[in-house]
């Protein structure tokens, strides 16, 4: 018999790779229709709407899952969603400055990053409820973006970026309203003994942005170690170079739908529990098991030879697109595997070493970049994203040994999630 908490993970990691089938099906629509000039604008887009949303996760993403174990989830609700507007603003109008938005798309990449903070804001409260059915119908929902883009694209005919963007705004307006029914019941909840009341909201508030600050440095830290080199290689290759480099990651990427699941439900129970022994065991069998999963499909997809990818999957125009992912390879698992350790500091309220862990990431991918990636431009770029990932990964498992007086042996010899 599976546990409870090993039941979660199953259907989580289940969840993820049925939207991560439809994600990697858009993928090879993408690039029929919009060809690798395309991918690589809407690439950009979407990297810039991440970057707002990590702003925009101050008071929203882990710092409600974190807080509302603590107070009512209404204390954390509404500063988050007045947060997002907030956020979005300035940041799109510092990047907008700044000369980093795409010309031309600047109000989507508001309108964009606004609705997936909100649609984040929603799922992290469903997760911190342990409303585990809820949080996966919602980014289920969100995996539906394929038949949006299929009808928008074979149906309507909008076949650009624009058509995309359309589709993006369709299946996440659909997951902000369903996760908002999901979370209705707790708004008509009154309070009980067991929730409590902020004595000050101000001291609350502050208390809340000091942590959310470290979380979102975190966060904007390895969202830029992931995607800076989009706005790299967009400077010295154009659009095309940046298609490239996108599809690769994607294909890449694909692999963390494993450790993503995993570190939603490692977090959840992290913060939940207060025991520091419960917590070291709980991080060490969670990262075992994703560094064991993520080596093994990564190992599947390096198999795949390059004639698939550039007669079946994609065109001629990818080519060089295995290079790409065996490039990134190492470092895929290596942020996979540390996504588990980041949640435990994260869970434990010891965020500054996780931010630590992201700015050490982002100076070691601008060092290895700024040699590899005028040399060897989009693999260059690949490898000095697997290095910025393995540097990573060293830095918390040091810590987290340190730390928690853990063994090198306890990570082999480990009760598992059955019984």
């Amino acid at each position: 018999m599976f546990s409870p908490t090993a039941k979660k993970v199953i259907g989580t990691v289940g969840i993820r790779y049925v939207a991560a089938a439809f994600n990697l099906a858009l993928i090879f629509v993408n690039a029929k229709i919009l060809g690798v000039s395309g991918m690589g604008l809407a690439g950009v887009i979407y990297a810039s709407a991440n970057i707002v949303m990590i702003v925009n996760g101050i008071l929203g993403g882990n710092t409600i899952v974190y807080f509302m174990n603590r107070v009512d989830f209404r204390y954390v609700f509404w500063p988050a969603y007045i947060w997002a507007l907030i956020g979005s603003t300035l940041s799109c109008g510092a990047m907008k400055i700044m000369g980093v938005l795409p010309i031309g798309y600047a109000i989507d990449v508001y309108v964009l990053s606004l609705l997936l903070s909100f649609v984040t804001v929603h799922t992290r409260i469903l997760l911190g409820k342990d409303h585990i059915r809820g949080f996966n119908v919602t980014f289920l929902i969100q995996g539906l973006l394929f038949f949006s883009i299929i009808y928008i694209y074979y149906i309507v005919g909008m076949t650009n970026v624009r058509g995309y963007l359309w589709g993006m705004y369709a299946t996440n307006g659909l997951a902000w309203l369903v996760s908002l029914v999901f979370m209705s019941p707790y708004f008509l909840r009154q309070h009980n003994d067991r929730q409590l009341i902020p004595k000050s909201i101000t001291k609350f508030l502050k208390e809340m942005f000091v942590y959310g600050l470290w979380s979102s440095a975190d966060n904007l830290a390895e969202g830029l170690t992931a995607r800076l080199n989009y706005f790299l290689i967009q400077r010295l290759g154009g659009f095309g170079q940046v298609g490239l480099l996108d599809a690769g990651t994607k294909i890449s990427e694909s692999v963390w739908h494993i450790s993503r699941s995993v570190s939603f439900i490692s977090y959840s129970q992290v913060a939940k529990t207060f025991d520091a022994e419960e917590q070291r065991s709980m991080t060490i069998r969670f990262f075992r098991l994703t560094f064991c999963a993520i080596a093994l499909v990564m190992g599947i997809v390096l198999l795949i030879p390059e004639w698939v990818y550039t007669d079946y999957l994609f065109s001629a125009e990818f080519a060089g697109i295995r290079k790409v992912i065996t490039g990134l390879a190492i470092g895929i698992i290596a942020l996979g595997s540390n996504s588990i350790f980041s949640h435990y500091f994260i869970g434990t309220g010891k965020v500054r070493y996780s931010t630590a862990c992201s700015c050490i990431g982002l100076v070691v991918l601008l060092i290895s970049g700024y040699f590899l990636i005028p040399a060897y431009g989009v693999f260059g770029a690949a490898c000095s994203s697997s290095i910025a990932f393995s540097a990573m990964l060293t830095f918390s498992f040091i810590v987290f040994i340190r730390q928690t007086g853990t063994k090198i042996r306890d990570f082999i010899f480990i009760r598992p999630f059955i019984g």
